[in-house]
């Protein structure tokens, strides 16, 4: 299993993870030069990592992430590049609600991961004394974010604790099922770090955000889905990726990563992988295992880095039994005291999962936090039983689901403390220590699926440099060592 000799302009790289990132690491290389070869190794039996679809009661549904953020480009164009551009659609709804203070509420419009423009947007979700409260702001002195602050902690001392206990906490939650009382807010909501260096007032800095926003003219959906769900995705990478020659080899662990006098060497229980590039694209406790041979300082960083659970479930109902509320769904804070965190009706969100059984309604919910352990002990009947009883509280529903499905994500969403980005540098300036090798994933620059794309990118883009420079010195080696004019 040897690499394409260098000499002849052709490099071979090994990405160790299928999960979206290897996988978009994998086919950003094959782009970045000619005669490029790649092996993708995944130790468990499929490719997609989170990004997952299967059936339920003969209705496709996505069992892990259901969207892709499309105001950032590198998902929606990965999908389009792979051939998928006919199959992508956008929500049919995207009104959601709180469930907070015993009712269904509206979600408020107007703010930025929570946090308000102006205190009127609010209303309803917020009580009267929290709105006077967030009227405050103004008043207040300029709060010292430093290199890096808790998102819930500046909230609160800008806005009140209401703030962030009714709206940020479930918001944040839905994305890092965090506490937004430790979440970075410098790594999780850049531009509210931004505002908040550059401005006294919170609500001013939101303002001048949104303000931004508009002018710039952002038109199309905010988020985009793949007809027959976004487990589709990293299959179509995966079936181009082979294509074009690549090697992508399931249930194939690796156990050690070391560099040879020419490049790396990769090594699985059932063979050796020689290579000029190597991508660890997983996450942050397995790299750990995999660097500390050769980058101790890497991997005790990357040890540092915590990780949530979740679990969903998935439950399909006779559409002449139920009667949901409008909507796509709901988030529920926290603080109300219930045992999920979020409702999705995802045959009314999705026109792609009504389309196939018109008599059948689709919803998931999901479970668990960081350091919420105890929820996910439960057996999968617990988990129905649960989500069916806070599902009948906020909407009325009491009709038996024809079928039912939990999906674990057993640490599957890493943790952004306050001072994430200075780990992340310190795992990169480590890494870049050694040439030919490369980090991505969501444990780094963001936990959706753009950003683990375009954290793949960066780190071939990265790989890419270095290979150059030993293309050229295998081609010349006099020129290349001296600069073409002598020391």
């Amino acid at each position: 299993m040897r690499a394409t000799d260098t000499r002849t302009g052709m490099g071979h790289a090994v990405v160790i993870g299928g999960g979206i990132a290897g996988l978009a690491a994998a086919h950003r290389w094959l782009a970045s030069g000619p005669g490029r070869r790649v092996t993708v190794l995944e130790a468990s039996g499929r490719v997609g990592g989170k990004l997952h679809a299967d059936e339920i009661a003969g209705v496709r549904v996505d069992l892990g992430a259901e969207s892709m953020l499309a105001r950032r480009p590198e998902a929606v164009a990965l999908a389009r590049e792979v051939g998928l551009a006919d199959l992508l659609e956008p929500p049919a709804t995207a009104t959601a609600a709180i469930w907070t203070r015993g009712a269904l509420r509206p979600m408020p419009k107007g703010h930025v991961m929570g946090v308000p423009g102006d205190a009127s947007a609010l209303a309803g979700v917020v009580s009267e004394e929290g709105l006077r409260r967030i009227g405050r702001d103004a008043e207040l002195p300029p709060t010292e974010v430093g290199d890096d602050i808790a998102v819930g902690e500046y909230v609160a001392a800008r806005l009140g604790r209401e703030v962030v206990d009714r709206l940020v906490e479930p918001l944040l939650g839905g994305v890092y099922a965090g506490d937004a009382y430790r979440i970075s807010m410098r790594s999780a909501v850049p531009q509210l770090f931004e505002a908040a260096r550059t401005h006294a007032s919170l609500t001013e800095g939101v303002r001048e955000i949104q303000a931004r926003a508009a002018r710039n003219q952002q038109t199309g959906p905010v988020f985009m889905g793949i007809d027959g769900g976004i487990g589709r995705l990293p299959l179509a990478v995966a079936a181009s990726l082979r294509a074009r020659g690549a090697e992508i080899r399931t249930d194939t662990p690796v156990t050690e990563v070391r560099r040879s006098a020419d490049g790396w060497v990769v090594t699985t229980q059932s063979g050796r992988y020689e290579a000029d590039a190597v991508v660890v694209a997983l996450p942050a406790p397995a790299a750990a295992k995999l660097l500390d041979t050769e980058s101790p300082g890497a991997a005790a960083e990357l040890s540092a880095v915590e990780y949530a659970s979740m679990a969903l479930t998935t439950l399909v109902y006779r559409r002449a039994e139920t009667d949901l509320p409008e909507g796509s769904g709901f988030l529920v804070p926290p603080v109300d005291g219930h045992t999920i965190k979020a409702s999705t009706f995802a045959g009314r969100k999705w026109g792609w999962i009504d389309r196939q059984d018109p008599d059948l309604v689709v919803l998931r919910t999901s479970v668990g936090r960081h350091r919420e352990t105890e929820i996910l002990e439960r057996d999968d009947a617990e988990l129905v039983a649960l989500s069916r009883h806070d599902l009948r509280a906020a909407t009325g529903l009491t009709a038996e689901p024809v079928a039912t499905r939990v999906t674990r994500w057993n640490d599957g969403l890493p943790q952004y403390p306050v001072g994430h980005h200075a780990r992340v540098a310190r795992v990169r300036a480590h890494v870049a220590a050694l040439p030919g090798l490369a980090v991505c994933g969501a444990a780094y620059d963001g936990v959706g699926i753009p950003a683990c794309i375009a954290s793949a990118h960066a780190a071939v883009d990265q790989l890419g440099g270095h290979l150059a420079g030993v293309e050229e010195l295998t081609r010349n080696p006099v020129q290349s060592l001296h600069g073409g004019g002598g020391e």
